[in-house]
């Protein structure tokens, strides 16, 4: 008798994961950084020793971690925070910095943003996963970015599978359907004027109701995402072609060049130019 094993994957969108930097360190007794702000998200894994965290919530609020051995911390993009090895039992810790379309949600379902920053493992068992992640990328630089971004993937999965604040997921609704529809028309039509009330008629949604569903599912409001969206795609034109910052401009909705300017040095931080010149592959 034959025997076969069938199952469908799920269609999850997982756009646009990118990797940035990564490393490690032994820091000195009371090496800090900071206070400073981020454009993308930096998460540090602590191996050994002990330090703090001080950083600002959504609020405006400032609060004091104190970490050790086997936890982490969440730095967001934008948002302003300070970390310092302590003086007598500075810390060594290995970090990540990465971004993408959907990394909030992912980071949101391992229980972590600006007010609950800090990673702590479900069991010190659990823990492992997390460190042989981290590690492995930060050994492996000479890996193609392929593998190494499917190690990424993989140490998100490990945060939300051992994180002792994780969300569980609420599993496939008729909503993930709509936020579905709205990405895939999105990805679709990002190069011209395109609007949330356009995205929601398609749909077949009230724009209030649309744009509050689509927070709740992907982190941030549809128009943010669409920004978010346009600037990556410009980056990678500006990474692998060698098209002027005008036409890359418009090929990614912005007619005006002025525009593209203000949005993509609030969202890295640089201007096209000098943002091109440092990451041109």
């Amino acid at each position: 008798m034959s025997e076969h094993f069938f199952t469908v994957f799920p269609n999850e969108n997982f756009l646009d994961l990118r990797l940035y930097q990564y490393g490690w360190e032994q820091c000195d007794p009371l090496h800090s950084y900071g206070p400073a702000v981020r454009n993308h998200y930096l998460f540090h894994y602590v191996l050994s020793g002990h330090g703090y965290l001080e950083c600002t919530a959504d609020t405006g609020a400032t609060t004091r971690y104190d970490l050790e051995p086997g936890q982490g911390f969440l730095i967001s993009p934008g948002q302003i925070a300070f970390y310092s090895a302590s003086r007598e039992d500075p810390w060594k810790y290995v970090w990540v910095e990465f971004d993408g379309l959907r990394v909030s949600e992912y980071l949101y379902s391992a229980g972590l943003d600006t007010s609950r920053p800090i990673y702590r493992p479900q069991s010190p068992s659990l823990t492992e996963a997390v460190r042989e992640a981290m590690l492995y990328i930060t050994d492996h630089a000479d890996a193609s970015p392929l593998h190494l971004i499917g190690r990424l993937c993989l140490l998100l999965d490990a945060l939300i599978q051992t994180s002792a604040t994780r969300r569980e997921s609420k599993g496939t609704q008729l909503r993930d359907f709509y936020i579905q529809e709205a990405v895939t028309y999105m990805e679709q039509n990002f190069q011209r004027d395109l609007t949330v009330e356009e995205v929601a008629d398609v749909c077949k949604l009230n724009r209030s109701y649309f744009s509050k569903l689509f927070k709740e599912n992907m982190g941030c409001p549809p128009q943010e995402f669409l920004i978010r969206l346009r600037l990556s795609k410009a980056t990678e034109l500006m990474r692998t072609t060698m098209l002027p910052i005008g036409e890359i401009s418009v090929q990614c909705g912005y007619p005006n060049q002025l525009h593209f300017s203000r949005a993509f040095k609030k969202r890295y931080g640089a201007a096209p130019r000098e943002w091109r010149v440092q990451n041109k592959r």
